[in-house]
């Protein structure tokens, strides 16, 4: 039985309106300003209301038109109503008779030139809520904003099928607004220009598509210079005539039917008959209604319906082909679910959504982009590139999948596609047989600023050996390291080439290339990295590629080198623990035992993501003298931010090196991975000491998590062995875990690495896992905290819209960790800066809190989880799924200088000079032909902010996965 819920301060419910923020996996982001260019203060006004009869949220959007930054701002504007402030959000809010005053918070007073930001308040009224006309900051009248034009795809259809050679008829309408007029129309096969219109009707015929899926968008340009893009539609170019299903995934609950529906992907000649059968699974579903359907020339394109029939008691899935002569045949998975299952429904909807090869989320080799839209820069800096973040989500998706359908080919597909294209392969890590475990690497310091790089190679300093390298072989007869690389170009946009098995290739290779980026220390932001192969055999770059932007040798070598991000490897055992129980409780555990076991593996290399950076003794090491280890005592237990393993391409001048991390961030942490690799038996890694090891990390994790808790409950930033990275001293009463000392921003520092809620999300939803799965008292004892500041600190809206915590801001420190009695870290402080209504990170909060409110019964946390997913689900889908617009201020950054020494030049594969003078977008000139490249160039040169609604993968499955949990746990 589960215990009473517990009193606590209610979730806030003020009716107020979401901000929107960024989400930023792995790497957050800056948002810098540009230089001064003038004096005038200039700037518009962006004025949105949610209203709901007798009251509303106002949401004010701020743009500084003029040339120099603007810093601290006071709006003024009035009202002709009797409208009512009640509270207000990101400014001071104040309200005389009907003026309304609103000061900066003071984290938002500097508005750089182009920038904006945004500050919202609460009113209440009766009779007419009428727009203010007027706004003023600093005393000086703004205009109001230029708002861009509006354009839609009308033609074709999402989901369309069209022969090969056939003519694809593309359409648009497009609105300009503020009297201005539209001068053309572009239209893109994902970021190629297919042609453009200059005249309304907006039209293009195509008859060279491909044979495979196009993500089709409409570009319209405005008389002032303003551009924006169509939602993109997905369609399917086929060899030949084929029958048209859609959805492609269709879930009917017991007792009930459902329908899809079909059509031709061509004019026939003559009448055409499909018919409907179940070809394979569940034979509790059948035909019921349209088994056999007519289509003559006339109406081929108008679909026709399909039902579906559940019986009172089956389960699983079937799939049902749609067949006629001469046509490829459609098939259709239909899942049988519970009586009660809505929200195994809606994760089915999703799912089709996101698999859907016409919408865009997979390249053709079945990779996960990092997400649809290709103008992104978070940590990727293209949305065509992926993460190991992606594949594990991939992994979890599929693992869930198989859980409601009974289906797990598409989780174990899901292992191969990562292992083929992600785990590198022994020709692309030749050399490990000369790995030295006694000399693991040689020390280079990290420094403070990229302008301090190359670091120089230090081979005076002492470096500990590496004490799992041998039980490793001994366990699985290879030197090869089994873990993810981090990053990959998956479309080749580079042109490095380096697909798996091949060392710089170039840009005419097809398919995956791995890739590296962040190489010079904390503040090294993503707008500021030079990319570079994984292998780097001198081909691209300068004299000596890459490598001498980065350390500082007498002489180079060409070699390979690998970046593990762990949080994603051990997202991957933990979907392969889910995947287990589920396939068992379903009497199909044999079929994925084979992928478990590799999970169990993978886990058992992620161990060098325990150890020290050099493997020096975990404590007090302040110099770069302090002691090597000698075997585990340099492992802290953590998770940190990186391992990372190289070599020589040479095998005649064989060597090789591997390091783990001394920077341990509490979002990377994973319990419920660590519980999974030291007490469930069919994870538990091979080597002598590897469950053993986990057992302890699982324990550590926990302790850390309660040592960074502020008195509020947030979750603080982490600790290090290494401080600045080069073994420094750090500042007087610096408090410490274990002999590491606290880091309140560890790794990046611009922005801080401390201060996405999202981390917050992702970390203490593997606790509320952990604490599901176990009733782990410690992990209960931090998730009851946090759980009681994070819904203090979340709104939910009558009509469903919410506000969760999206910008943290932390003051203090925590106590010195004592196991036997801990501190109450009174004197660490957590403050929200600023709320989001981000449907991803509200995805992984939502599963927080179903995993906790299962096992503690807690009502509140229940309600809430459900109450972001139906918002979300009622206000927030597209074509492509569930996803809000943002405004990317921090994209004023593509004309950043990247540092590279003067004298030292060298060429990107596509001839983009690197250089003294290099900017972010300079060695980046493929972002040029990109379909949205004209809202950077509008806001480079002044222009407003530009919005983009982005559709992440890892963001989609997350939110998928917390509609299946909440069906599993809670509905």
């Amino acid at each position: 039985m589960h215990p009473p819920p517990r009193r606590r301060r209610g979730v806030r419910r003020l009716l107020t309106a979401a901000a929107a923020a960024l989400a930023l996996p792995l790497t957050m982001l800056s948002t810098g300003s540009t230089p001064a260019r003038a004096a005038a203060l200039q700037c518009s006004v962006d004025y949105k209301t949610n209203d709901w009869g007798s009251g509303f949220t106002a949401e004010l959007t701020l743009t500084n038109r003029g040339a120099e930054a603007i810093d601290g701002w006071t709006l003024t504007y009035g009202y002709t109503g009797d409208q009512k402030l009640v509270n207000g959000w990101n400014g001071s809010w104040t309200q005389s008779g009907t003026t309304v005053t609103v000061k900066d918070a003071g984290h938002n007073a500097r508005i750089a030139a182009g920038a904006a930001v945004t500050t919202g308040g609460q009113f209440t009224y009766s009779g007419s809520n009428a727009a203010p006309t007027s706004f003023a900051i600093n005393g000086t009248p703004c205009v109001g904003a230029h708002q861009p034009p509006v354009a839609v795809l009308t033609s074709p259809q999402a989901g369309a099928v069209y022969t090969r050679g056939e003519t694809v008829p593309l359409a648009a309408t497009a609105a300009a607004a503020d009297q201005a007029t539209i001068t053309k129309v572009e239209f893109y096969d994902d970021t190629e220009l297919l042609g453009s219109d200059s005249s309304a009707p907006f039209a293009l015929s195509v008859a060279n598509l491909t044979v495979g899926s196009h993500s089709l968008v409409a570009k319209a340009y405005d008389s002032m210079g303003a551009s924006a893009d169509s939602t993109p539609v997905g369609i399917t170019v086929a060899s030949g005539p084929a029958v048209v299903a859609t959805p492609s995934q269709l879930g009917v609950q017991q007792g009930e039917s459902g329908t899809y529906e079909v059509k031709l992907s061509k004019q026939p000649s003559s009448d055409v008959t499909v018919t409907t059968a179940r070809a394979s699974g569940n034979s509790g579903l059948s035909v019921s209604g349209g088994a056999s359907l007519t289509f003559t020339p006339s109406n081929w394109n108008t679909a026709q319906k399909v039902t579906i029939a559940a019986d009172s008691s089956g389960s699983g899935s079937a799939v049902f082909e749609s067949s006629a002569p001469g046509h490829a045949k459609a098939a259709v998975t239909v899942t049988q679910l519970g009586a009660r299952k809505t929200y195994d429904a809606r994760f089915l909807e999703l799912y089709g959504k996101i698999t859907d090869p016409a919408n865009g989320y997979f390249s053709p080799e079945g990779i996960p982009y990092h997400s649809v839209e290709t103008l992104i820069v978070e940590a990727p800096d293209h949305g065509h590139e992926t993460t190991s973040e992606a594949y594990s989500y991939l992994l979890w998706l599929q693992a869930m999948y198989g859980k409601v359908t009974g289906d797990w080919s598409k989780f174990n597909g899901a292992w191969d596609i990562m292992e083929k294209y992600m785990i590198p392969t022994r020709a692309d890590q030749p050399t490990n047989s000369f790995y030295n475990a006694s000399k693991p690497a040689t020390y280079a310091p990290e420094y403070d600023t990229p302008n301090e790089y190359p670091s120089a190679l230090d081979p005076g300093v002492p470096v500990g050996p590496d004490p799992i390298a041998a039980e490793l072989k001994s366990a699985y007869g290879t030197d090869d390291v089994y873990g993810m690389h981090w990053i990959q170009d998956v479309d080749n946009v580079y042109g490095y080439g380096n697909s798996p098995g091949k060392c710089e290739a170039g840009p005419a290779d097809t398919g995956p290339s791995y890739i590296n980026t962040f190489q010079r220390g904390p503040q090294e932001s993503v707008w500021e990295t030079v990319p570079q192969p994984t292998c780097d055999a001198f081909k691209y770059g300068g004299k000596n590629g890459y490598l001498d932007l980065f350390t500082k040798d007498a002489s180079y070598a060409e070699q390979w080198k690998f970046t593990n991000a762990p949080d994603a490897d051990a997202r991957a055992v933990q979907a392969a623990y889910w995947a287990d129980l589920w396939a068992k409780e379903q009497g199909k555990g044999s079929q994925v035992s084979a992928t478990v076991a590799k999970a169990a593996k993978m886990g058992d290399y992620l161990r060098y993501a325990m150890f020290d950076k050099y493997f020096k003794k975990i404590g007090d090491c302040t110099s770069p003298s302090c002691p090597a280890g000698t075997g585990k005592d340099a492992s802290h237990y953590l998770l940190s931010w990186y391992y990372a393993w190289g070599g020589a391409t040479d095998s005649s001048a064989g060597w090789a090196w591997r390091i783990g991390s001394s920077h341990a961030h509490g979002g990377y942490q994973n319990p419920l991975a660590a519980y999974a690799l030291s007490s469930y038996a069919p994870l538990k890694p091979k080597s002598a000491t590897g469950a053993d090891d986990w057992a302890k990390s699982m324990q550590r994790q926990l302790e850390f998590y309660r040592w960074l808790q502020s008195a509020e409950g947030g979750i603080a930033g982490g600790a290090t062995n290494s401080w600045a990275g080069r073994y420094t001293t750090p500042p007087s009463g610096t408090p410490t875990f274990y002999g590491m000392h606290y880091d309140e921003k560890p790794v990046y520092h611009d922005p801080p690495s401390n201060q996405w809620f999202g981390f917050q999300a992702w970390s203490m939803e593997r606790v509320a896992e952990l604490y599901q799965q176990t009733g782990n008292a410690l992990a209960k004892s931090v998730l009851d905290k946090w759980v009681d500041w994070a819904l203090s600190e979340t709104t939910v809206n009558p009509d469903g819209s919410f506000r969760i915590p999206s910008t943290l801001q932390w003051s203090g420190k925590p106590d010195t960790w004592n196991a036997s009695s801990p501190g109450a870290n009174n004197g660490l402080h957590v403050t929200v800066a600023d709320y989001t209504n981000d449907v991803g990170v509200a995805a992984a909060y939502a599963k927080t809190l179903t995993y906790y409110a299962d096992r503690s019964g807690d009502t509140e946390a229940a309600t809430t989880a459900k109450a972001l997913l139906d918002g979300m689900w009622e206000n927030n889908q597209d074509a492509l799924g569930i996803a809000v617009p943002e405004t990317r201020a921090d994209y004023n950054r593509f004309d950043d200088p990247v540092h590279v020494p003067s004298g030292w030049s060298g060429t990107m594969p596509n001839g983009d000079v690197i250089n003294s003078s290099s900017t972010f977008e300079s060695i980046r000139s493929f972002y040029q032909d990109d379909p949205a490249w004209s809202k950077i160039e509008s806001y480079l040169a002044g222009g407003a902010a530009p919005t983009f609604t982005y559709h992440r993968f890892w963001a989609q499955a997350d939110i998928a996965l917390a509609m299946g949990s909440y069906a599993e746990l809670l509905e």
